[in-house]
């Protein structure tokens, strides 16, 4: 695999989540692979479980970690080409990448869509140079579009948790005080349009999704109905993906918190969410709390995708 940005890299999915399983069981069993390589991670973005997880996951490989803050701890770099470089951006990301590949053997790139530019940010412009211009294998810590570590973490997740052999997962849009990126819900489409389950997505008219991601999934406006019978309920907030209203607020309407009156019309579902979560906003303090949220689960399997993806990256080496 020289590449990870969506669920199709992975290749059959049931055979994934199979290799994931036995990594978790065996984490330290294929510390050869990762000797004597380095693992680069680039972030653009602040990070706390993909930055812990991924290194954890590279140590686990035997590799050596290095982790690289642009705007906090290197030169504030220019992405765009053709650009008068004379304001606050002294390098370019196109000398720049090369200069980190020469340092590694993998590179895990974070960055987040700025939500002014469409075209900017479905064009996965600054991974793509990555891909095109380091030389090495890339794989995304979240790009502008996708966020396939995590939604791999969550498919593990419901293999984990499922007590029937093809659950109900609702999707569902929340109320957010900041625009958000659809990165995560992007993702999780991704992986659930693949995955043998009933997949459902909610929110309110305004908040659809790429239809690249969403694949024909149902989609459901009224939320209650979305969760009646659901076995697993997925909260995200995302801003608006159509045109003219990209990247804004189109809503906070609170009666979209997940809360106990929605999980009460599901069948004892487990509530799941990717964290961070912003309490009595995007759910409630007793959903949370309760003995259905797996959401620690959900985000310690961060570490299990990692290494299954850096692994199969050193095997292809």
């Amino acid at each position: 695999m020289k590449t990870y940005t969506n669920v199709k890299d992975l290749g059959n999915l049931q055979n994934a989540v199979k290799e994931a399983l036995e990594v978790k069981n065996n984490r330290y069993g294929y510390k050869h692979l990762g000797e004597n390589k380095t693992l680069l991670m680039v972030f653009f973005n602040s990070s706390l479980r993909t930055r812990l997880s991924t290194q954890k996951a590279g140590m686990n490989l035997g590799m050596n970690t290095m982790v690289l803050d642009i705007n906090q701890g290197a030169w504030q770099l220019e992405t765009e080409r053709g650009v008068i470089m004379d304001g606050d951006k002294p390098e370019h990301i196109l000398e720049a990448i090369p200069v980190m590949g020469s340092y590694c053997d993998l590179i895990g790139i974070r960055s987040f869509a700025q939500l002014n530019d469409k075209t900017f940010d479905y064009n996965e412009t600054i991974i793509n140079q990555f891909i095109q211009y380091s030389g090495k294998p890339i794989f995304s810590m979240e790009a502008a579009t996708g966020h396939p570590l995590q939604a791999f973490a969550d498919l593990i997740t419901i293999e984990e948790y499922k007590k029937t052999a093809r659950p109900k997962v609702v999707l569902t849009w929340a109320p957010h005080p900041r625009a958000l990126p659809q990165a995560v819900p992007n993702s999780f489409a991704d992986f659930m349009n693949e995955a043998d389950v009933d997949f459902v997505i909610t929110h309110p008219e305004g908040y659809e999704l790429d239809e690249k991601f969403v694949r024909g999934a149902k989609v459901e406006y009224n939320q209650m109905k979305a969760f009646e019978n659901a076995d697993f309920v997925y909260a995200k907030n995302w801003s608006a993906y159509q045109d003219p209203n990209y990247g804004k607020i189109l809503s906070t309407d609170r009666s979209w918190t997940v809360s106990d009156r929605q999980m009460a019309v599901t069948n004892n579902a487990y509530f799941m969410h990717c964290l961070p979560v912003r309490r009595n906003m995007i759910v409630t303090d007793d959903v949370i709390e309760s003995p259905q949220s797996i959401v620690i689960p959900e985000a310690a399997n961060r570490e299990i995708s990692a290494q299954v993806v850096i692994k199969r990256m050193l095997e292809a080496i």
